[in-house]
């Protein structure tokens, strides 16, 4: 499929059955290339977390049954999955029977890991389940109350200052972060995350940087990936993660993580007080 097929932006006939075939790959390489990374040999490691709200399927007696569900995509699979290609396969599901959640579970990771090209990680919640994990805030010391002025808002790796005279370890976060998606333009509202151990990057200059994605057309993934590359190349830490937790649209969020560290994947995923 190429973009032009997208299903994202274009009016839609929801399906009544079950069809594995809606899920649209994207491929990463195309955006790696365009930062310059090598494909075959990556600077990082992490995952991609989809929450989606809207799961539902019918019981063996024909009664609706919904779940909150987790997909966890490693970051060296080959291909992403477009989000609204998502939601139409998860609505595909709504009028077939199965006879157990489990069921249900095993058939999301088997058709999002052949789309992927790699192995996932799923997990389904019922809503009393989902009830019990809380809601967090960000760990770390905010940016957004600093005192900058901005006119910056297309991505400019410029605005990143670097004091190479102070080591420091931090972790900061702001919630101002917005991209826009590349193929409708609608809004993308997350909250960016940043640890790191290296020369000290001036925090004003770094609120900067994120709030000049404000007009920037990418997915979720790509931007996440364009500010821990940029980072790098900017500030040559030692140790550093990137994770950006974006809000809901259409019943689904992603949430992807980029770091140099070892990283374990575990249930439930971190879940912040705006999601």
């Amino acid at each position: 499929m190429t973009m032009h097929t997208n299903p994202l932006g274009n009016p839609t006939d929801y399906p009544t059955r079950y069809d594995a075939n809606l899920l649209y790959a994207i491929s990463r390489m195309e955006n790696r290339r365009r930062l310059g990374l090598d494909t075959d040999k990556l600077s990082f490691r992490g995952y991609d977390v989809w929450r989606a709200y809207e799961i539902s399927w019918l019981d063996a007696y024909g009664k609706p049954v919904v779940a909150v569900g987790e997909v966890i995509v490693p970051a060296s699979s080959p291909n992403m999955v477009e989000s609204k290609s998502f939601k139409l396969y998860l609505n595909s599901l709504n009028q077939e029977r199965y006879d157990s959640m489990q069921r249900v579970r095993g058939l999301i990771a088997q058709d999002i890991s052949h789309v992927t090209k790699s192995t996932v990680l799923v997990q389904l919640y019922a809503l009393s389940e989902f009830a019990e994990l809380q809601c967090t805030l960000p760990q770390g010391d905010s940016l957004d109350e600093l005192a900058i002025e901005v006119d910056v808002y297309q991505p400019t790796s410029a605005l990143l200052t670097v004091n190479k005279h102070v080591f420091i370890e931090e972790l900061v976060f702001s919630n101002l972060f917005r991209s826009n998606c590349p193929v409708t333009s609608q809004p993308d509202w997350g909250t960016v995350s940043i640890q790191y151990k290296g020369a000290r990057i001036e925090r004003e200059s770094l609120l900067r940087y994120l709030i000049s994605f404000r007009n920037h057309n990418g997915f979720h993934e790509d931007c996440t990936e364009q500010i821990y590359t940029e980072l790098v190349r900017h500030a040559a830490p030692e140790q550093l993660s990137v994770a950006i937790n974006f809000l809901r649209r259409g019943g689904l969020e992603i949430n992807p993580v980029r770091t140099s560290s070892p990283c374990s994947i575990e249930f439930p995923a971190s879940r912040f007080l705006r999601q």
